[in-house]
């Protein structure tokens, strides 16, 4: 029996010498690429058609897009808004230019904002014409409109690769009808299964995406994801906002990160980041983000935007996500080209010191996107 037990415990030890080299779970996060290299440059046609000019870091004119893609950008992200006062961005508008997006050999999402209008955590208003309509005519009106632009896109060549149905939706979207009050969550998963539905009928490739501004809460986002899984909403990809001023530390952006991926089951990105390259103002239209160093360690100088970008996108390939996406990087204060669809030509850009790009259109020369 003395013989049995020394054979049994030298085969142990054999095991477990084994386990110690051989991993029994997934690749870890940390071997993660960022394959989704992304910039929202929802206001650039808009820029463009004003005669916005862009320059390269060696102060060459160029197409912006191009000067995008050598630092690293390869994929774009372009809000669609149902019918906004000034045109932009409207339907047509978007399809326009994703032909010069998909002619870059870009990647395409698009950002369904489901209004005429900004819709972000705190607002989601209805566009006019579903303004009347309860949510069983919501329901149709989502799929209706998703399916349009979709198909529209598909049917000129330029097929998007990923939707989001619904920007930054904390709460819902379409508020009254499609909020999520008393933690009910059923009016809500009806439209993100409509807009679902839409995406998969219209491209069966095309991934959906749903997206919240939550990464500052892991409380905040199990209770949103936690909430639509449970009404059995399909999803693609889980979606965050993270800007540091506003969404906390990048420890908690690892933390929520690896969670939702986890949790979920789903890849992972940061639709939205953003960090100031200046504390000063290029019009009259206050910045939203203002200070020295708005952030502990990053002042708001070339080095200390180009350096947060990086630390987030360092973040969110350690944590497992596939994406990260630099949020109008090009909307530098261009006189025309303002902030509110009702008034573009009366208000100012509040982004001008988050851009990439300085008042003259030159590109920060630090900045990189990197897989």
């Amino acid at each position: 029996m003395a013989v049995l037990r020394r054979i049994r415990f030298a085969l142990l030890l054999t095991l477990a010498a084994l386990l110690a080299v051989v991993p029994l779970s997934p690749v870890p996060a940390s071997a993660a690429t960022l394959s989704m290299r992304g910039a929202d440059v929802s206001s650039l046609q808009r820029s463009l058609d004003l005669g916005a000019r862009y320059y390269n870091a060696a102060g060459t004119a160029a197409d912006p897009l191009d000067i995008l893609k050598g630092a690293g950008v390869n994929y774009v992200r372009l809000r669609v808004w149902n019918n906004p006062a000034s045109g932009y961005n409207n339907k047509a508008k978007v399809l326009a230019y994703a032909r010069t997006v998909k002619a870059k050999g870009l990647g395409l999402m698009i950002d369904f904002h489901y209004s005429d209008t900004w819709a972000d955590p705190g607002k989601q208003f209805k566009p006019a014409a579903w303004a009347s309509h309860g949510i069983s005519q919501i329901q149709t009106d989502v799929y209706n409109y998703t399916y349009d632009v979709c198909n529209s896109l598909k049917a000129q060549g330029t097929t998007p690769d990923s939707v989001q149905i619904g920007n930054e939706i904390n709460v819902g979207m379409l508020w009254n009808d499609g909020k999520v009050v008393n933690n009910d969550f059923t009016n809500l998963s009806l439209l993100l299964k409509a807009g679902y539905n839409a995406t998969k009928a219209c491209n069966s490739g095309t991934q959906v995406i749903i997206h919240t501004a939550d990464a500052d809460s892991l409380a905040n986002a199990r209770w949103f994801y936690d909430g639509i899984r449970a009404k059995g909403v399909p999803w693609d990809i889980t979606a965050l906002s993270y800007y540091c001023m506003w969404h906390g530390s990048l420890s908690n952006l690892s933390t929520v990160l690896n969670d939702v991926r986890s949790r979920y089951g789903k890849p992972v990105i940061v639709a939205e980041t953003a960090y100031p390259f200046t504390a000063s103002n290029a019009d009259s239209e206050p910045n939203v983000i203002g200070g020295s160093a708005p952030c502990s360690g990053y002042p708001a100088t070339w080095t200390g935007q180009a350096n947060n970008f990086t630390a987030v996108q360092n973040t969110a390939r350690g944590a497992g996500a596939i994406g990260v996406f630099y949020w109008e990087p090009t909307w530098y204060a261009i006189a025309g080209n303002g902030w509110d669809p009702a008034n573009i030509n009366g208000t100012g850009d509040q982004w001008d010191n988050m851009a990439t790009f300085n008042w003259t259109g030159g590109i920060n020369p630090n900045i990189r996107w990197t897989p």
